[in-house]
């Protein structure tokens, strides 16, 4: 490793940690020219995930894409940050666990849709109309409709139970 002090190619290596739940290793060097220390990361090289769109064009992956549309459904509604960029990563890391690299837009966006759905009505509503393209105020209904049956649904006690 070249020292960024004096550029002597020749170092020790005085302590490794892992880092980022063992996703990298952070190694603090000593030069063994001019005696300064630095530290080095070291990190697997991730093959990059590329999302297909409808035109079947490529565009690498881009959480803050991801995390920007859920903000724009979730405004003003009481769903902080924190729990949006939690399901975001839950997204990414879903797809990074893939063995593939490639990942369709609509599988992007149905789990954005599901995980909004969980998180609160209304930006799941608000994201759902424009992701599935809402042309009037009855597909607006149907949705509503829906929801507000799935949600009977879950609130009947069971027969076992009555």
């Amino acid at each position: 490793m070249k020292c960024p002090y004096c550029g002597h190619q020749e170092d020790r290596v005085l302590d490794s940690r892992s880092t980022k739940e063992g996703e990298s290793i952070k190694r603090r060097r000593e030069c063994l020219e001019c005696g300064a220390r630095f530290n080095t990361f070291e990190e697997i090289e991730e093959r990059r995930l590329q999302v297909i769109k409808k035109d079947e064009s490529r565009e690498p992956f881009d959480r803050g894409k991801i995390l920007r549309g859920m903000i724009t459904a979730c405004e003003k509604r009481p769903v902080s940050v924190e729990d949006l960029e939690q399901a975001v990563d839950e997204i990414e890391k879903h797809f990074r666990n893939q063995p593939t690299r490639e990942v369709r837009s609509s599988d992007i966006g149905e789990m954005v849709i599901e995980r909004l759905r969980q998180l609160d009505q209304v930006a799941f509503v608000r994201f759902a109309s424009v992701y599935w393209q809402f042309e009037d105020v009855q597909q607006f209904r149907e949705i509503v409709d829906r929801m507000a049956a799935r949600k009977r649904l879950r609130r009947q006690p069971s027969s076992a139970e009555g």
